[in-house]
């Protein structure tokens, strides 16, 4: 850890990601322990291939093959022709007798070369299509489970892990290629010190050994180093980032950040330097103490073998033909260490993607189930209960409730009540501890939850902002529809977002982020007519909307409740979760949860006579537009009235003022003896703006305004 570390972070950074599962895995890893687990990575290695490309497989397992066969072959030739060059007679004739080994040999080096571009070309095409298909493998995999699984923390990991085990599954196979190309290599020099003398293997091991255990140390060395430095660049990394984001400039160039970050930066680079530059000394002198010891076996090599040749027991060919095959393994055998190394390092994070895969199979949404009708009118909760494993106390405890076609149904409460994760229930994603979620009589734990899905369209306050076109953004509220561009346009005047597509520099075809060049970016508001009109799109039975105006500015977010009125209509219910009191007061039904039960269920009205939890709540969003303190049970008049004395109002006499001095006319109607300035209400005016009877176009009208 460094001074800068220190200083900046409190410590070393340490971010709690999937890889973090492996750091330290081959610093006490033995090259015996790395043989052993080489079969089990290979047949890894293979069934990732196989699922991509099977005839890429064969081809690449067919040129390795051939490559090791031709290196032996050519060792063999390679005794020939010195068993020719070096025997008796006159120098043509020596020549001529080793000439078809020299012509064989050429042919055997050509097949090798050419048997490796084939390797090669093979390896390049199956790498990229194993990486898709571990992809895929874990992605579908993961799409398919339930809700529940993915907002918990440990599957989480699971999910982090299988996303580096992509990558991994790719660069296992240009290793593993790499690793059988070696072992191949070494295989076919050992078989041919066998088959010239049965002493000449152990020379082959005696010099291969301290190459060998060289190549094992640099590697674990580095390894330790990166693993122990990681930290130290993660944080260098950040305050890089930092320097030039966005976000940080203005503080960067008005506090001055930037020399001070820049100074921690050049300090923690010192030391980085510092530490490359130990490692690279490390390692100079382990290769030197290898090469030293390699060296003296092979001194020992060449007097054993110098003793065979004058003993006769080795002629001068097959000590020269020993000479290259031995110099031959040696070398490989360097390369097949690192190979092995980095192939183990791969494989656990492969398996870390398997295991992602198996687990999120057993928490996957069942397939099928109980067929629902084509057109539910009723979703009814009877003694719901539901909790989450983090949680001692359930969130969900006995609530019942209905939601019917046709009607706009409310759910308010405080934070934590249990509203989310009602509409979550409500929508399917989440399953019920005890008690029943009845869509038409069929439970929601026996019907086919696809269909379901197919019933409900979702409106949240954090619903997802694709960086994609304005017209993908609506689309992808029903993906499988085919997407003419009118009827999405038509979807996007319906939910208020006509004139903001039609603004737009390219329309419907407008990327939507700035992070792409010629990307635009959308204002809140804007972004919630998208989100709405995807919801139009998708013309589902169930719009639940939950709290999708808590980033809004107060006219935008009067205008937004209009526009989820105009979405209203006889063949669909409208769920409405709000901390917004006002924007319910015409609901049909309002359903006020506390402590995970439902407190209160009536009409505003009833609710306001009842002078309960939701007249409580009322009371005190109501009372933030008043000029004074509230006293108890009453509020002070509204701006505006002057002269006399100052007389206390019940809330039910203020509540259509309250609306009105926000400028949020959300009842479509005036309340008795609250006067609209500039307003004409239309005669026979339907109590929901925009709402339309079946098989009529959708229309979302301004909100009205007035003055105090």
């Amino acid at each position: 850890m460094s001074a800068s570390e220190e200083e900046l972070f409190g410590g070393p950074l340490r971010y709690d990601t999937g890889w973090s599962r492996h750091e330290y895995a081959f610093e006490g890893q033995t090259l015996a322990a790395t043989l052993r687990a080489f079969p089990s990575m290979v047949a890894g290695t293979l069934r990732l291939a196989a699922r991509a490309d099977r005839r890429a497989l064969w081809t690449v397992g067919a040129a390795e093959v051939g490559q090791g066969a031709a290196a032996a072959v050519g060792l063999v030739l390679v005794n020939q022709v010195l068993g020719a060059l070096l025997g008796t007679g006159e120098v043509a004739d020596r020549l001529h007798g080793a000439l078809p080994a020299l012509v064989a040999g050429g042919a055997v080096a050509v097949v090798g070369a050419l048997l490796a571009s084939l390797s090669t070309a093979a390896t390049g095409r199956l790498e990229p299509k194993v990486e898709r298909t571990a992809n895929e493998r874990y992605l579908s995999a993961v799409v398919a489970v339930e809700l529940e699984a993915v907002e918990d923390g440990e599957f989480r990991r699971l999910i982090d892990v299988a996303d580096l085990g992509a990558s991994s599954a790719r660069r296992m196979v240009g290793q593993g290629v790499s690793t059988v190309n070696s072992l191949l290599s070494l295989l076919a020099a050992a078989g041919v010190l066998t088959v010239l003398h049965p002493v000449l293997l152990p020379m082959l091991v005696l010099i291969a050994a301290p190459r060998g255990w060289g190549a094992m140390r640099v590697t674990q060395r580095r390894y330790a180093s990166v693993m122990l430095w990681v930290e130290h660049r993660r944080a260098s990394s950040l305050i890089g980032r930092h320097l030039t984001s966005r976000e940080s400039a203005p503080e960067i160039r008005v506090h001055g950040a930037g020399a001070f970050l820049l100074r921690h930066f050049r300090a923690m680079a010192a030391n980085a330097e510092a530490e490359q530059a130990r490692l690279a000394r490390e390692r100079a002198g382990t290769e030197l103490a290898a090469a030293a010891l390699s060296g003296l076996a092979m001194l020992v090599t060449w007097v054993a073998l110098g003793l065979l040749v004058v003993s006769g027991r080795v002629d001068l060919a097959v000590a020269g033909t020993a000479v290259v095959a031995i110099r031959t393994g040696s070398a490989t055998l360097g390369a097949l260490v690192v190979n092995l190394n980095n192939l183990t390092e791969e494989s656990l994070y492969v398996a870390d993607l398997e295991n992602c895969v198996a687990r999120a199979a057993e928490r996957a949404i069942p397939v099928g189930g109980a067929a629902l009708p084509g057109k539910v009118a009723e979703v009814r909760f009877e003694e719901v209960r539901f909790g989450y494993p983090d949680r001692a106390e359930p969130v969900l405890d006995g609530v019942s409730l209905r939601v019917r076609t046709g009607e706009v149904t409310a759910v308010v409460g405080e934070n934590g009540a249990g509203k989310s994760t009602l509409m979550k229930l409500l929508s399917g994603l989440l399953l019920p501890a005890s008690g029943r979620v009845l869509w038409d009589g069929v439970d929601l734990r026996e019907a086919d939850r696809a269909q379901v899905f197919a019933q409900v369209g979702l409106v949240t306050q954090d619903f997802e902002r694709w960086p994609m076109t304005a017209g993908t953004n609506i689309r992808i509220g029903a993906p499988d529809r085919p997407g003419d561009p009118a009827t999405v346009h038509e979807a996007a005047r319906a939910a208020g977002a006509g004139p903001l597509v039609d603004g737009l520099p390219r329309g419907l075809d407008t990327l939507l982020s700035r992070v792409f060049k010629g990307g635009s970016d959308l204002s809140g508001g804007q972004w919630q007519r998208i989100g709405l009109a995807r919801a139009e799109y998708r013309d589902a039975r169930f719009l639940l909307v939950d709290e999708p105006t808590s980033a809004l500015d107060p006219e935008a977010e009067i205008a937004a409740f209009d526009r989820i009125r105009g979405l209203a209509g006889p063949d669909r219910a409208v769920v409405l979760v709000t901390h917004r009191m006002a924007a319910v007061r015409r609901a049909d039904r309002i359903y006020v949860l506390d402590g995970g039960r439902v407190a209160e269920e009536g009409t505003h009205d009833q609710l306001l006579a009842a002078g309960g939890r939701y007249a409580a709540m009322y009371a005190a969003q109501a009372a933030q537009y008043g000029p004074g303190p509230q006293s108890a049970g009453v509020l002070p008049p509204p701006p505006g009235r002057t002269g006399g004395a100052v007389r206390p109002c019940r809330i039910e006499q203020v509540s259509d003022d309250i609306i009105r001095l926000t400028g949020a006319h959300l009842a479509g109607r005036d309340a008795p003896g609250v006067a609209r300035k500039g307003v004409e209400r239309p005669s026979g005016a339907h109590r929901w703006p925009g709402r339309r009877p079946a098989g009529t176009a959708s229309h979302t009208s301004e909100p009205h305004r007035s003055s105090p």
